[in-house]
């Protein structure tokens, strides 16, 4: 296979990760005689720097063109101010509004060996194998929004749904949900918002479609306390923006750390971004002590969902097992009797891991 690589390496210690993430798609492609090529292009805070936009039009026109796009992450405190015109986070979402990306797929899956890293007592994580979808360009995020003045000290966010736009994340949802345990459970807030109540019809609608998959509605408060008291339960979750966002936060803390989980943003088309949940953490940007195995465990979402290949993306996430298997770990998810490695190192691993396999 012959298939071209952006990467938007993007600010703080998203220039790391990335850096591992295609050194492991480098191993990949040695080992299974593919033909990658990488282009790299600005986006975020570096991307205002350069050139006064946090989306340059040169970097948009490549991810288009692109079969896939591997992210890293924007932001940081010289561009916090939120009431900036221009933001960082403004790049991700032009991104995801360009290429049309209104599915993000965030699976979260625990490794055993980081059982002690999770603030949950390990009975609780067993067997937890949960798929959060989330609709990612409607919403809150997207609908029309006031920005409070002094002659007008109001601000208001509209959250606005279509049932198009629903529609489609739910088939999304379902289609899934076939490949894995056979439930769905749609997240909402119908017992107070217009746009939940859509939401909630809606789903069951489509449901009728996909007779072999159960769906469960539940609202939005009771969901964040079940995924603490009983997250093995769920199988995939779908919904909205503001709503995937938070949630996808407190999840990633069963797993210990948010430098182990993975994302997808697909869209229509076979070409998506991959990229970690984290942030860019300016905190620890440049001391190599960053967790590249979200980046990499994205890099074999990027190998199964745009490139088709997925024999090469197991064997990534078999990579990443042995890794951890084997005691190595990063900072973040060191525990007593395991083996220190910095960011780079960490990569290495997996590619040794790769090889060996």
């Amino acid at each position: 296979m012959k298939a071209t690589i952006v990467t938007l390496p993007g600010d703080g210690i998203g220039r790391e990760v990335v850096a591992e993430g295609v050194k492991v798609l480098r191993a990949i492609a040695a080992q299974y005689h593919h033909t990658l090529e990488f282009h790299e292009h600005l986006i975020g805070g570096c991307a205002i720097d350069a050139t006064g936009s946090p989306l340059p039009e040169a970097t948009l026109t490549a991810c288009r063109a692109a079969d896939a796009v591997l992210l890293g992450a924007v932001g940081g405190p010289k561009w916090s101010d939120p009431t900036s015109p221009v933001r960082p986070e403004q790049g991700l979402l032009g991104l995801r509004k360009g290429l049309e990306l209104y599915a993000n797929l965030r699976p979260i899956q625990i490794f055993p060996q980081l059982y002690e890293a999770s603030p949950l007592r390990a009975e609780r994580l067993k067997g937890v194998d949960l798929l959060v979808v989330r609709e990612l360009t409607g919403g809150i995020y997207f609908g029309p929004r006031q920005e409070a003045s002094e002659d007008n000290p109001t601000a208001f966010d509209t959250m606005i749904y279509s049932a198009n736009e629903i529609q489609r994340i739910a088939r999304r949802a379902f289609s899934l949900a076939r490949e894995r345990r056979g439930k769905v459970t749609s997240v909402d807030k119908a017992n107070v918002l217009a746009s939940s109540r859509l939401w909630r019809r809606v789903l069951t609608e489509v449901s009728a479609d996909y007779p072999d998959i159960t769906l469960e509605h539940m609202l939005v408060d009771a969901t964040a306390m079940h995924l603490i008291r009983r997250p093995a339960d769920f199988d995939v979750i779908v919904t909205s923006n503001m709503f995937g966002d938070i949630l996808t936060d407190e999840v990633s803390m069963l797993a210990g750390s948010m430098g182990m989980l993975a994302s997808a943003s697909l869209g229509a088309t076979t070409n998506g971004v991959y990229e970690p949940i984290h942030g860019s953490a300016p905190d620890i940007a440049g001391k190599g002590i960053a967790n590249p195995l979200a980046t990499i465990l994205s890099v074999a979402l990027l190998l199964r969902y745009s490139l088709g290949l997925a024999s090469e993306a197991k064997a990534v996430e078999r990579a990443v097992f042995a890794v951890l298997e084997a005691g190595y770990r990063t900072p973040d998810i060191a525990s007593e009797g395991t083996t220190l490695v910095n960011t780079s190192e960490m990569g290495d691993q997996v590619v040794a891991a790769l090889q060996a396999a």
